[in-house]
């Protein structure tokens, strides 16, 4: 017995071993040939003693166009945008183009976006860019509303029916058909295959990979799973994505239409309980948010510091300009794209003015976001989770189950990108789609098993790249999103769109 225990010890260590020199070695291999591909997206100009990135500029200028273009679009429709989920506008008699409803496509989007960014990546702003970060964070989610509004109105407009009733859309399709009809064929052709290439590279890689990975590490930290069985987490986690996409959108809908309520109310609730536990440090909280955003003061960078994190986390957590969530938006039930723009406005608003911000209440009330720069403080996954157990040490757990329902959640959405960026460059068929349904499984193992750096920093760099290709096309389309905009309101005020009370 003694002999057999030791030999299993001994088969364990070997295959860690072996694990870790396997991550080393693709580490490696992607910091030696994409690493200037890395460094080009991410290129940072210093702006007092900090960097700021340019393609954080590139999303935020995007979105201050667009709400100004469209007339602060997302504070003057959000009534009619919360009135068209809840089926105001939709004939309960009337048979639509498309596989899914308002709620189930705004919930599937949610489900790309809403994740372990609204965790750990709000953790690493507050450690870097101190409380004051949040404002900064609110207010450029509030603009990206605006650049979803966009890219999912072109989304719908321009989307491919399939004979079957599938739907294929996002913003390679507006990309390559919209400027088509203005005479700009080979540009759009140029922008929509730069973008779908650096899809499937964003959905093996952010969308799947470093989503498995963290959700393994959690179950490491909150229930001590030793880290060299990733592979086992891996294959649980890799079947229950394939037993979600196999069935396609209407499949994944159904699923985040349920989950995605489900994980938020748990964050949201966690959140609640950690901000009346400590009621009287609120007015501090906000006072500390507020004085931080425009003094900066104690953080790396000062003022800037704080203004920059923010504008990070909220480019980065919502994804608004990126064109991923066009995807997901363009399969619902509709024939006026408009209404699926106004939808989609309603995601930043979620995801970081109340997910982002009730993250950012809970850490500043705790107060741990201290010593990060001399590398004796928290930052990321760790600060979060060390914030919430301040109030109640349980809280490790349900914060675990939060984080692998919002992996399992991103990555089942994502595996839905990366589809459909496939398909359009390889061809609608059945055997094409399960070629890349099995391969995303497969990358779900190996997300778990390994660890890695320089895989994730390309990944990362694949989906910013896709705004680049994404906003360049939006500039050109807006002016069709402006006219469907103003064509919708007018039939909705003159009685033409009815309204149907649920």
């Amino acid at each position: 017995m003694a002999l057999s225990t030791s030999a299993f010890a001994e088969e364990a260590g070997s295959f860690k071993q072996t694990i870790s020199s396997f991550s080393e070695s693709v580490d490696g291999f992607f910091n030696d040939y994409t690493g200037w591909f890395v460094g080009l997206i991410f290129k940072s100009v210093p702006i007092g003693d900090v960097g700021f990135p340019i393609i954080v500029g590139w999303l935020l200028l995007a979105a201050l166009i667009f709400t100004l273009y469209f007339g602060f679009v997302q504070f003057k429709r959000a009534g009619m945008a919360i009135d068209i989920v809840k089926g105001k506008y939709t004939d309960p008699n009337s048979k639509e183009d498309g596989e899914v409803s308002h709620f189930q496509a705004l919930t599937t989007a949610l489900s790309g976006t809403v994740g372990l960014g609204n965790i750990a990546g709000v953790g690493a702003a507050l450690a870097i860019g101190g409380s004051g970060a949040t404002f900064w964070m609110i207010l450029c989610g509030l603009l990206g509303m605006a650049s979803k509004f966009c890219e999912c109105t072109l989304g719908v407009k321009y989307r491919t029916v399939l004979p079957s009733g599938a739907i294929s859309g996002g913003s390679m399709y507006y990309l390559s058909q919209g400027l088509a009809e203005k005479g700009l064929g080979g540009l759009g052709k140029i922008l929509a295959v730069g973008f779908a290439l650096m899809c499937i590279l964003g959905s093996l890689g952010g969308g799947n990979m470093f989503q498995a990975n963290q959700a393994h590490a959690m179950l490491t930290y909150a229930f001590e799973v030793p880290s060299e069985y990733g592979i086992i987490t891996g294959i649980v986690l890799a079947a229950l994505v394939f037993s979600v996409i196999v069935g396609g959108m209407p499949s994944i809908a159904s699923v985040t239409e349920k989950i995605v309520p489900w994980m938020a109310g748990l964050y949201i609730g966690m959140a609640i309980i950690v901000i009346v536990a400590n009621i009287g440090q609120v007015g501090a909280a906000f006072a500390a948010i507020f004085e931080g955003a425009f003094t900066g003061a104690g953080v790396a960078g000062g003022f800037v510091g704080a203004l920059i994190q923010g504008l990070k986390r909220a480019t980065f957590s919502n994804e608004a300009g990126v064109g991923s969530a066009a995807i997901a938006h363009s399969a619902v039930k509709t024939k006026e794209p408009i209404t699926e723009g106004l939808v989609s406005l309603l995601e930043p608003f979620v995801d970081t003015v109340v997910i982002c911000t009730m993250t950012a209440l809970v850490i500043t009330i705790a107060g741990l976001n201290v010593g990060a720069f001399d590398g004796s403080g928290l930052t990321g996954v760790t600060l979060t989770a060390a914030s919430f157990t301040e109030t109640a040490g349980f809280f490790k757990y349900l914060l675990a189950l939060a984080v692998v329902m919002f992996a399992f959640s991103t990555m089942i959405s994502w595996s839905y990108y990366g589809l459909k960026a496939w398909t359009y460059l390889f061809g609608e068929s059945k055997k094409v789609e399960l070629a890349f349904k099995l391969m995303f499984c497969f990358f779900v193992i190996v997300g778990a098993t390994i660890q890695f750096g320089a895989v994730i920093d390309f990944s990362d760099a694949a989906i910013f790249a896709m705004s680049i290709f994404n906003i360049i096309g939006l500039y050109f389309l807006m002016p069709i999103v402006k006219k469907e905009l103003a064509s919708f309101v007018a039939r909705v005020k003159s009685g033409e769109i009815k309204s149907y009370d649920k």
